[in-house]
């Protein structure tokens, strides 16, 4: 059974910092691409990140420049460091393990899309 389990949100002041975390188990980790979605006040779905099984890293245009994610193969864990926050930061965010990377938002809840996530951490940044 694949768990995905994410800490380190919280709420924060626009401008400040977060580094989320998700510890995977249930899954080759070295062999899955890992990634990050979220779900703010639209109800929709939202591709935030990924970081494939060899390292190769992309973002939603939104957040490039101020969101990194990484991986940590020997903890079998996932990061999203968070920078430069903006009010439309705030969601919900989900840790995702093979799960794709959407071009647009998906109208539903994250769960419904392929592959296995996590329970999701709060983000609230207030201006």
């Amino acid at each position: 059974e694949v768990t995905l389990v994410e800490s380190g949100g919280g709420s924060v002041q626009a401008g400040g910092s977060l580094r989320l975390s998700c510890t995977a188990s249930g899954v080759r980790f070295d062999d899955t691409d890992m990634g990050w979605y979220r779900m703010g006040s639209g109800d929709e779905c939202e591709w935030v990140s990924i970081v494939k099984r060899h390292g190769e890293k992309d973002y939603v245009d939104s957040v490039k420049g101020r969101f990194t994610i990484s991986r940590d193969y020997a903890k079998n864990t996932v990061y999203l460091q968070m920078d430069s926050l903006k009010v439309e930061d705030t969601a919900i965010y989900y840790c995702a393990a093979d799960a794709p990377r959407l071009i647009a938002k998906f109208p539903g809840h994250c769960s419904q899309v392929y592959g296995h996530f996590g329970q999701g951490t709060r983000v609230t940044v207030s201006s």
